[in-house]
């Protein structure tokens, strides 16, 4: 699906590139002809229309996006927008000229001319598409001569004037598509990053900080950015804790200058030639430092911008990806006698302090609240005779309760470390119900589950508005607790219920990057995600009309939407039930393009109410066999049904349905089938793939392929339970402790995460030998340690304040090195020199001036010299 989803983007990138081209063309036509009414020297005219001709074929053949900016750019420096069609005397906005229009107004135009190859000859050759054949006239006279006939006010000397054309023959190399094009490929595949902290920066960045692993990055290609590394790198630049270079390495700038010159200047060995040769490599040298290499650059940056945000989006699809294509939980021995399809009864507990209190929720197979009991004393650990019978109660209550109901599987919270009791304490009720009751209870309660449950998604349906609309009356921790179920029973489901008109699924934090991402763009990234798993799933009908949170997927079925959604919604629900796939044509409205873009995807079964009746169900209706292969499933049928039974006699429907059925019931016969040898006998190779689906689907309909739903792991639990990343808690990083009890050889503190922190008396300070802890601290004090070790299985973490400890890096730990990260304090000392010069020499020259304009900059004469030139 990731392909069909990139082509889609591709031909979406097309059309508007065409529709781009056409529409500069429209607009270079008429800004030309404007232009031409303007020009009466027939010599310059002449030049246009050819220059005009040359970029009308450029833009032409333009296959980027950046390619057609190139030849816009470079019309618009030959033909600038003019002030043609405004009223005399109306009010004009004043605009900047740039420099290459006034010498090209002043007649340097003639003498750019005279330098050798136009801009659109250089191009040609550096990039190889031409051979060099004719080489540059060189004038007789040297280039000063020549320039003191066109001397003018604004260009008084010949000086000026070389200057001047030199400019013009720069900016024109500059803005040559074919020069750019040739200049970004040398560019993009060669150019290096190289960063290192600014004097804040290397006091703010440490080992832990977000920014740790881009702070000293050498000479690392552009090529190699293949993550969202860049977005770091930007942000560390903005807030001015870094400094970035982009630059071409040595040997590679030499070789392009070399061939530059090479395809440049002249051959002649004349002294006028030599001379007008150096003209030349002036004019190379602005082209390429001042102009190409600085635009280029930005370029790169720009791009890598856009490649590391493309990285992250398809990250954030994956990890969105992970979450929503989880089958529902199974139990590890199902029960035969069951539906094989139905979801486990789940009971459903979050953890309250006392307002909310503790709250358990049971959810039947199909997610309806069937029950609700708070147990605020539940988790009471006061030893006083009162709350322990209040807890004793409880117990009680949930014994009473999980009796009664007999879930399948209990899922816990998990939001903080009494949570670890609280699942104890429901096991221990599990064991004392099966041993007190065995003739009460199933052989489920035999081995049921108590598994932790993420509660970042059901907060966010709890202050949804649809929580209100679809569990209307119940306080909110009621709410979460459904949606903590309804996540174990059906992820899709749950997920497609908050990408409603509210958008809360955007709220839903799954990468520590997200944040760099416009909110429009997590959620086209969702729509394909939701998309992709909706139609390999599918979407039960009968099941949903009877229990309405299971519609939520229905608006990414193919050829629906919301809006389409919700109408076929409303329509079932009606009608209670839908007994076949036509039945959507008919009685539903779907329109003829719509049906046939969805009806694989929509399920039609005998569930919800439609089990209890009696009418007929085509089975194929229950695969994903599309209603205009219905023929040829048959077809197969009949033919092996025939083959296997002997039976000629299938000609009518009922005859057709037994053959499917047959099938469907016996997929050892389909296993065998072969499908290459079948399609040639039948003169179906053209239809082969139709064929193996056909084949899948009869051996068993709207086969679940998502991976199977599996227990939080070890370091999972500990992460939900106490609030922590990876990131946030790790060996080496300074936390803050508070001591709750303090004994001679060790201290016990709570982290701010509610972890238990051990910090023994060796680990206090450095001379413990002769330090008693009893001594040295006192409950309620607060210390800044840092993390020797975690003991993950006992939610503990080993401190230590020794001075030497905190002072070195010896428990920090770097995880995922760049190969390209290499520390060089060299640099940075010359870079706080340079910084504490420049700061002095502020001082020296700073007067204060009680001026107020958002205009005025307090500075010297020769800055503000510096910034008119």
């Amino acid at each position: 699906m990731t392909v069909l989803w990139a082509v889609h983007e591709l031909d979406k990138k097309w059309r508007l590139l065409q529709k781009h081209k056409t529409a500069l063309l429209a607009y270079h036509n008429k800004r030309f002809e404007e232009e031409s009414r303007r020009v009466y020297e027939e010599n310059r005219l002449g030049l246009n229309q050819q220059l005009f001709k040359l970029i009308v074929k450029a833009l032409e053949n333009a296959e980027s996006e950046r390619e057609v900016d190139d030849v816009d750019s470079k019309f618009n420096l030959h033909f600038p927008p003019g002030e043609a069609g405004l009223d005399e005397g109306q009010y004009k906005r004043p605009k900047r000229r740039l420099h290459y229009s006034i010498c090209s107004k002043a007649g340097l135009w003639e003498v750019a001319s005279k330098f050798g190859y136009s801009s659109e000859q250089f191009g040609l050759q550096i990039s190889l598409q031409e051979m060099r054949v004719d080489e540059p006239e060189d004038s007789k006279e040297t280039p000063e001569d020549m320039a003191s006939n066109f001397t003018c006010a604004l260009f008084q000397d010949p000086q000026d004037v070389l200057k001047g054309a030199r400019h013009m023959a720069a900016v024109e190399i500059c803005y040559e598509p074919v020069v750019r094009k040739h200049f970004r490929s040398i560019y993009f595949d060669n150019a290096e990053v190289s960063t290192c902290p600014t004097t804040d920066g290397n006091t703010i960045i440490d080992s832990f900080h977000e920014f740790a692993g881009v702070k000293w990055l050498r000479n690392k290609p552009l090529l190699k950015f293949d993550d969202a590394q860049w977005l770091l790198i930007q942000k560390a630049v903005d807030e001015k804790l870094l400094q970035v270079t982009i630059k071409l390495p040595e040997e590679v700038l030499n070789k392009l200058i070399s061939d530059s010159h090479e395809k440049y200047l002249s051959y002649g060995v004349s002294k006028f030639a030599q001379l007008w040769n150096e003209q030349r490599k002036l004019i190379l040298q602005d082209a390429i430092f001042n102009h190409i290499l600085p635009s280029l650059e930005k370029e790169a940056r720009s791009l890598l911008a856009t490649k590391a945000k493309n990285w992250l989006l398809l990250e954030y699809g994956r990890l969105l990806w992970d979450k929503v294509s989880v089958a529902p939980y199974q139990q590890k021995e199902n029960d035969l006698s069951s539906d094989d399809e139905a979801a486990p009864r789940v009971m459903a507990c979050c953890w309250g302090h006392g307002k909310p209190s503790t709250t358990f929720v049971m959810l039947d197979s199909y997610g309806e609240i069937v029950d609700v009991l708070e147990a605020g004393s539940i988790n009471l650990r006061s030893q006083n005779a009162n709350d322990q019978q209040r807890k004793k109660n409880d117990q009680q209550n949930l014994l009473k309760f999980m009796t009664e109901h007999q879930p399948q599987v209990v899922l816990l919270g998990a939001v903080n470390l009494s949570c670890t009791r609280l699942k104890d304490d429901i096991y221990e009720i599990v064991f004392k119900m099966v041993e007190e009751n065995p003739r009460d209870v199933g052989h489920e309660m035999d081995g049921l589950s108590v598994v932790y449950g993420d509660e970042s998604l059901p907060r966010l349906y709890e202050n949804s508005r649809i929580s209100s609309d679809q569990i209307a009356g119940q306080p909110g921790i009621v709410k979460r607790a459904v949606a903590l179920g309804w996540y174990l029973q059906n992820p899709l489901a749950m997920v497609a219920t908050l990408c409603g008109p509210g958008r809360e699924i955007l709220s839903w934090k799954l990468s520590p990057l997200e944040r760099y991402l416009a909110a429009d763009e997590k959620y086209d990234m969702i729509e394909q995600i939701m998309v992709d798993v909706t139609n390999q799933v599918g979407l039960d009908l009968n099941l949903a009309a009877n229990h309405e949170w299971l519609f939520a997927p229905l608006q990414f079925i193919s050829g629906l939407g919301p809006r389409k959604a919700s109408s076929l919604q409303k329509s079932l629900v009606r009608a209670g039930a839908i007994f076949s796939r036509k039945d959507l044509l008919t009685t539903h409205g779907l329109g003829r393009k719509i049906f046939f873009n969805a009806a694989g995807f929509l399920r039609v079964r005998r569930s919800g109410l439609a089990a209890s009746g009696s009418q007929f169900f085509d089975l194929l209706d229950e695969t994903r066999i599309h209603p205009e292969n219905y023929a040829l499933a048959q077809e197969i049928a009949k033919d092996i049904y025939r083959e296997d039974v002997g039976d000629d006699n299938l000609d009518d429907d009922d005859a057709l349905e037994m053959a499917v059925e047959h099938l469907r019931d016996r997929p050892n016969v389909l296993k065998s089938f072969n499908v290459d040898a079948y399609a040639q006998d039948k003169d179906g190779l053209s239809k082969r793939e139709t064929l193996y689906t056909v084949k899948l689907e009869l051996i068993q309909g709207f086969q679940d392929w998502r991976r199977q739903y599996e227990e939080p792991s070890q370091d999972e639990e500990f992460f939900m339970i106490s609030g922590e990343t990876e990131d946030t808690l790790a060996e080496g990083r300074t936390v803050q402790a508070t001591v709750r009890r303090v004994e001679a050889q060790r201290a016990i503190c709570a982290l701010e995460s509610g972890l238990t922190g051990m910090l023994t008396r060796e680990d206090y300070s450095d001379d413990w030998r002769d330090s008693d802890l009893t001594e040295k601290l006192q409950e309620g004090d607060i210390l800044m340690c840092k993390i020797k070790s975690i003991l993950k299985n006992r939610y503990q973490v080993f401190l230590t304040c020794r001075e030497n400890d905190t002072r070195s890096n010896r428990h920090q730990i770097v995880r995922n090195p760049d190969p390209y990260y290499h520390e060089d304090r060299s640099s940075l000392q010359s870079e706080q020199e340079k910084a504490r010069k420049e700061e002095e020499l502020a001082k020296k020259h700073f007067k204060p001036r009680m001026i107020v304009h958002p205009r005025f900059q307090n500075i010297t004469s020769d800055e503000a010299i510096e910034a008119c030139v």
